[in-house]
């Protein structure tokens, strides 16, 4: 069993047996109310995607996060497999990884003969020709100061480093990526299903200097993306009210979270507003009751006293987790 992603309900029902009223699956930070994808999209699943398709998601997605030159965005099949190709088109070398974090990153670099160090802090990412972090992070929430960013886009351009940061959930936040004023040599990482709730259209983005985007790119191939992700992607990343009315519906469901992980007797280390992240000495015993229970949360190999809740969707969720949690 893989420990670095949440959602596996098939082990969930090895481990806990198939609940009889099906599962809450709260092991991941996936937006349970997600954008509508409405009318009979059957037929773009008849048809490649054209050039006008492409060009719209990458002109949405440029708006949408603050870039203003479309031909910076990197179009590809969820960030997994930029997360995949970006050690690809460097020459083995030292590379930093903010931890603890998001369990792909350090992986696919190793995987590339690159040397990883697992640092704590960025002054520990001297020497390095490559520091990948997370912001906000998985699963803390942390947010590094984009003052220190800055400072460390700047020494890693001059040595032709990059900096890599993982926004997957920065779409909860309607500032501009990070990116859109760093330095040459900063590749941003921004996922779409999360906020979007639509992990299983697979869409997702990088942010990067126009020569870098090109070669991802080229990497990535003619059709890196259906034309019904495309379309659904360059509709939902341009639908900004219902960005704004999500933002403020996922506000207020983390604080009635907060409420319920507080009334059982948890701790909140943090998290953002698709999930939290909960400590307790009890843990271990409260997940196992919970998946007694059909809920299904998150556990990190890295620390036993963590638990981390995405959030329930429909009332019924709400009310199953609110019983199945000690009081």
């Amino acid at each position: 069993m893989t420990e670095f992603h949440g959602g596996d309900l098939a082990d969930a029902s090895a481990r806990f047996g198939e609940p009889a009223n099906g599962w809450v699956d709260l092991s991941t930070g996936i937006n349970p109310w997600p954008w509508p994808v409405e009318g009979d999209r059957l037929a773009d699943l008849h048809r490649l995607p054209e050039r006008g398709d492409l060009d719209r998601l990458r002109a949405a997605a440029a708006s949408a996060y603050g870039i203003n030159d479309p031909a910076r965005i990197v179009v590809a099949p969820g960030t997994q497999a930029l997360i995949q190709w970006l050690p690809r088109l460097r020459s083995p070398e030292k590379v930093s990884v903010l931890a603890p974090t998001y369990g792909e990153h350090a992986p696919a670099w190793r995987l590339a003969g690159h040397k990883i160090a697992e640092i704590l802090s960025l002054p520990e990412a001297e020497d390095q020709s490559v520091v990948v972090l997370t912001r906000p992070n998985n699963p803390d929430g942390a947010v590094c100061a984009e003052t220190d960013l800055r400072n460390l886009a700047a020494e890693l351009h001059r040595k032709e480093g990059w900096l890599v940061i993982d926004e997957a959930f920065a779409d909860l936040d309607p500032r501009p990526s990070v990116a859109a004023d760093l330095d040459l040599g900063t590749i941003a990482l921004r996922s779409f299903g999360k906020f979007y709730g639509l992990p299983g259209l697979r869409l997702g983005f990088a942010i990067a200097d126009a020569d870098t985007a090109q070669k991802l790119s080229e990497a990535l191939g003619p059709w890196p993306v259906s034309t019904l992700a495309a379309r659904v992607g360059a509709a939902a990343l341009s639908d900004s009210d219902w960005q704004t009315d999500t933002r403020k519906r996922l506000v207020a469901a983390g604080q009635r979270l907060d409420d319920m992980i507080v009334g059982a007797g948890m701790g909140i280390v943090g998290g953002t507003d698709l999930f939290r992240l909960a400590q307790s000495e009890l843990a271990a015993e409260i997940f196992d009751h919970l998946g007694d229970y059909g809920i299904y949360a998150r556990r990190f190999p890295e620390n036993d006293r963590w638990l981390r809740f995405g959030l329930p969707g429909p009332e019924q969720h709400w009310d199953r987790l609110a019983a199945a949690l000690p009081s």
